[in-house]
């Protein structure tokens, strides 16, 4: 096989379209499971929430209470990382994290709604974590003024997050050996023989030194010790950055959640044996005053704290930087600018900025809870994305790592359940954030370099529906759209008539339109349906097409309207622009006949050659003769099609409405006059003048009052000749409708 030596080979173009995608830069470096994943997870996990309220949980629900409260935490993180892996292993998943996940399922619009407020939760975060550290560093020196040390943790965390990620998970190595070092003291002191107290298998939840020890009930300690089981986005959140994160993504953030899931376990049953429950619901810093060197878990502390606030500010500008990758942010080109090595450094300096403002606050207490159902928001829409993408059933999902339906629904509801245990008014006001910006994204239009599951899952909706329908009464009578099939020989004639098809249809009828190849090149005529039809979905209406190719014109919609009357969503009405089927008269003829045999109603538009619609003010409805029996009944004859077209165009238009009828005899004037009152009120159509000719259609039609649009029935073998003389005589355009037997004006 040859190549091509003046461009790059295809794989070479797929890989880097795989790259450009990631958010991968040439010569950035990446990073692989242990420091890219699991170790920034794990330390996010392994917080202050351990150091300092862990005791507190033991505390209060004895230490059968508190396995409980861990282990359903940790199932509801575990469900949601369990989803993320397989999301992860499905997809190629760009810079971004949750973001990129839930956009590339959802849409961006929905990826945005998420992918802001959870930017803003990341780099609030980084503000809490530095107050955290704050405490642990004046609980060692506490003559030093705590602005300083708020603003030289901000200042050192910025520093080495500015200069490269890479840089910050070295530090974390470090953060990480302290930790670990925390942990040998606890082991150390119960090797000592510290584990003496016996065991509170199930507390009294007495409550905390804050309210006086009144009380608190298992659901208020959850909600204390569930922030400890979250941040395993972490590691997602460099997704941009991984060397493979469809495997280090599952691998990293499944090692890390089951690994501080073992700690917690063991700690608590430390704690329950080494203190009695008084001293571990009254003193917050028990474990450094039980462990065997007390410094090392302050150190850990300090650790802790320090590499949540590192991991938060190095990933938030990433989340930064995708968001203005895909134009959804104010300046967002000024955001998505990355450095040679590939850093976000624009977005670091925003977050920056965001981040010195929260410090000035000196206390995020009032915002707290919401950043927290920010976090799980973003969680329970990953569990909704898998959910989705399993019960759609679509061949694109065939992730590497599959998991139970079950899974994926415990981490959507744990999620929920747990945003309004901890604080419903703050999950209510997330929700509502959420939805806020939503909206405002849906008014951007913006556009994705990936596809999403939206259509399929409206298509599985559509599929529902169309199957509980089939279930029901055949009558079409209530539910009557204006469903067009309109075949195009030369796209140029049916632009012209684009507004009245427009006016037809708008707001729930559909344009299916059929191509008819032949007199114009194929490719040009595709070109052409493809702009018509996104234009009529612009306007508001749906609209389809399709090319057939037969040997003459009334073969192709014959065998058009066959192929498509099988479908649910048939197109009900075949529209026929005289214009476009010059010196064809008997063809159409014949067409028209088929179409009533398929049930299939027809309206026929002949244009005036000067007039064409006129100010689209008035329009002229002619009811046919019924003498000598002018009672309204439900079967109107062939004229339910011509009323409710003529009823929308006079709501869409704005337009004034005349029904006309003629009458051969004096005698049936009256009749005719009441008959077309009644009708108009049972029509239910208002604001309609009427007006009774005596004489026949003929003779009548150029004495009829002026019109924009007059309005006839049609006969299934219609006279041509007499259609091209009413046009003439009445100086408008007209138009002509027949009847499929589905439509009822009265209904």
């Amino acid at each position: 096989m040859g190549t091509n030596d003046n461009g790059p080979s295809g794989n070479e173009t797929l890989q880097e379209k795989v790259e450009e995608q990631k958010g991968i830069v040439p010569g950035k470096k990446l990073f692989g499971t242990i420091e890219g994943v699991f170790i920034p997870t794990l330390l996010t996990i392994l917080g202050v929430i351990m150091y300092l309220r862990e005791g507190w949980v033991v505390g209060n629900a004895g230490l059968l209470g508190a396995w409980l409260i861990i282990l359903l935490s940790f199932s509801i993180t575990l469900a949601t990382g369990l989803s993320l892996s397989s999301i992860t292993t499905n997809i190629r998943i760009g810079a971004g994290g949750a973001f990129s996940i839930i956009s590339q399922s959802l849409g961006l619009e929905v990826g945005g709604s998420i992918g802001i407020p959870l930017y803003l939760s990341q780099t609030l975060a980084v503000a809490m974590y530095i107050f955290g550290f704050r405490a642990g560093w004046l609980w060692i020196f506490p003559d030093h003024p705590a602005i300083v040390v708020d603003f030289a943790a901000f200042a050192i965390l910025f520093v080495v997050a500015y200069i490269s990620a890479s840089l910050a998970f070295r530090i974390q190595y470090v953060i990480l050996a302290i930790i670990i070092s925390s942990f040998i003291s606890i082991i150390w002191a119960a090797y000592g023989g510290s584990m003496q107290e016996p065991i509170t298998w199930w507390g009294s939840f007495p409550g905390s030194p804050e309210n006086g020890f009144a009380g608190i009930g298992f659901w208020g300690v959850f909600a204390v010790f569930f922030p400890a089981a979250t941040g395993i986005m972490a590691g997602a959140n460099m997704s941009g950055e991984l060397k493979n994160p469809r495997k280090s993504i599952p691998l990293g953030t499944l090692l890390a959640i089951v690994i501080s899931l073992v700690i917690y376990m063991l700690l608590a049953f430390w704690l329950a044996t080494s203190a009695t429950s008084d001293e571990l619901v009254s003193n917050y810093t028990i474990m450094a005053e039980k462990a065997a060197w007390g410094q090392l878990i302050v150190a850990g502390l300090l650790g802790a704290t320090f590499s949540s606030a590192l991991s938060s500010i190095v990933g938030a500008p990433r989340i930064l930087q995708a968001l203005g990758d895909h134009k959804i942010l104010p300046g967002s080109d000024w955001l998505a600018k990355r450095s040679s090595s590939g850093e976000p450094r624009n977005a670091m300096i925003l977050t920056g900025i965001i981040v010195f403002l929260a410090l000035l606050m000196r206390s995020l207490n009032a915002i707290a809870p919401l950043i927290a159902m920010f976090f799980l928001m973003t969680y329970a829409m990953i569990n909704i994305v898998v959910l989705i993408e399993q019960n759609l059933q679509l061949v694109s999902f065939r992730p590497l790592f599959r998991i139970p339906k079950a899974v994926s629904f415990i981490g959507a509801f744990g999620c929920v359940l747990v945003m309004f245990i901890v604080n419903p008014i703050f999950s209510l006001f997330a929700v509502v954030i959420v939805v806020v910006i939503h909206g405002y994204l849906l008014e951007k239009h913006l556009k994705a370099p990936f596809g999403d599951v939206r259509s399929g899952l409206f298509v599985a909706i559509a599929e529902w529906a169309a199957k509980q329908s089939n279930k029901m009464a055949p009558s079409n009578e209530r539910t009557w759209k204006a469903n067009l099939l309109v075949p195009v020989e030369d796209p140029n004639i049916l632009t012209g008539a684009f507004n009245f098809l427009k006016d037809i249809t708008y707001p729930k009828g559909s344009i299916k339109i059929l191509g008819l190849s032949g007199r114009v090149d194929e490719k040009k005529l595709t070109s052409r349906l493809i702009d018509l039809t996104s234009s009529f979905r612009k306007k508001g209406v749906f609209s389809s097409w399709t090319i057939i190719d037969t040997e003459s014109f009334e073969e192709n919609l014959v065998a058009g309207m066959e192929a498509l009357s099988g479908s649910f969503f048939r197109p009900g009405i075949l529209f026929i622009n005289m214009d476009s089927f010059e010196g064809h008269d008997d063809k159409v003829r014949t067409v028209i006949q088929k179409a009533s045999q398929r049930n299939i109603g027809v309206l026929l538009l002949a244009i005036h050659r000067n007039a064409a619609f006129g100010r689209m003010s008035s329009i002229n409805l002619w009811i046919d003769d019924r003498s000598p029996d002018w009672d309204v009944s439900m079967d109107l004859g062939n004229q339910d099609l011509e009323i409710l077209i003529s009823y929308k165009l006079k709501k869409n238009w704005g337009a004034s409405l005349r029904m006309i009828t003629n009458v051969r005899e004096k005698y049936n004037v009256y009749k005719a006059e009441e008959y077309l009152e009644n009708l108009a009120e049972i029509a239910r159509i208002p604001n309609v003048q009427n007006k009774v000719m005596l004489g026949d259609l003929k003779s009548n039609i150029s004495r009829a009052p002026q019109a924009s649009l007059n309005v006839f029935s049609l006969d299934t073998e219609p006279d041509f000749d007499l259609i091209r003389n009413i046009v003439e005589e009445t100086g408008s355009s007209c138009l002509f409708a027949l009847d499929s037997g589905e439509e009822n004006a009265l209904a």
